[in-house]
């Protein structure tokens, strides 16, 4: 059982949750207008990027709604705050998306690095292996998250495990897409290796939320926390690989990426040109 069922919440917590709910479900509902609008400014190479930004954005989206009505269905209002009422509050949706999410999410930046042939292969292996398995023994884990007992953090440390090998693969392609870029996007590069590292370390502080701070401001910090890394490693990650794709087009010579795109500077479009 998630832990949010043990608490009582007040007016302000109990909506401070629903709303980052709805929030979160809009930033993704947002970015995939943009993902559908910018994708005939990617060059045919670069374009599934926006097809896979969109199934992550609506798989998100219906993540966010299916919690949001499950909050909101696990609690009523007694006049006073809000108390459980016959329904019980699960994280476990966020888990199944994930598992969904994560997979296409560095299918993109291997998508991004340009990278092919029997290396794309073996590195999707790797991050599709390495990503269920952190994903479905957290999940595991969570089932005593109450408790916090040694299963709890057995299974939460073998999915850091896991995490560690994905991260080594992560900073393997960046490492690679940089050798292969144009100058112009080794910057961008970077800040999607940094965007990576902090916003996929993040999610284990939602994990580990019921031992730090087991009270319903824990509840509502975890959730702010669940949300601040989706928006990071789904949202701007994908708005971020868009631009790098852009970019990356019109160095190829790609007329629509040199004529549509925002984020050129004045001196990569004339030398694009």
């Amino acid at each position: 059982m998630s832990f949010e069922n043990l608490h009582t919440y007040s007016p302000a917590q109990y909506d401070s949750i629903l709303s980052v709910f709805t929030l979160t479900a809009a930033v993704f509902a947002a970015v995939l207008i943009y993902s559908l609008a910018t994708a005939s400014s990617l060059s045919p190479r670069y374009r599934i990027l926006s097809v896979l930004t969109g199934v992550v954005m609506v798989s998100a989206t219906i993540e966010l709604g299916l919690l949001a009505l499950q909050w909101s269905s696990a609690f009523s209002f007694d006049g006073e705050q809000y108390v459980r009422g016959d329904s019980l509050f699960s994280n476990g949706f966020r888990y199944m998306n994930w598992s969904i999410d994560v997979p296409v999410l560095l299918t993109q930046l291997l998508i991004v690095a340009g990278l092919t042939g029997r290396v794309f292969f073996t590195r999707w292996a790797s991050f599709v292996v390495a990503g269920l398995a952190m994903i479905w023994t957290g999940y595991v884990g969570q089932f005593d998250e109450v408790d916090g007992g040694a299963r709890f953090w057995a299974w939460g440390g073998i999915s850091t495990v896991f995490y560690l090998w994905l991260l080594y693969v992560a900073y393997q392609s960046v490492r690679d897409a940089k050798a292969l870029a144009p100058s112009s996007v080794t910057r961008l590069l970077d800040v999607v290796w940094i965007l990576f590292l902090v916003s996929w370390t993040i999610y284990p502080l939602g994990y580990l939320m019921p031992q730090i701070s087991n009270s319903s401001d824990g509840a509502v910090i975890r959730s702010f926390i669940y949300s601040f890394a989706d928006i990071s490693s789904k949202a701007v990650y994908g708005v971020l690989l868009a631009i790098i794709a852009q970019k990356v087009s019109a160095a190829d010579g790609y007329r629509p990426s040199i004529e549509s795109s925002f984020w050129l500077s004045k001196d990569e479009t004339k030398a694009n040109a």
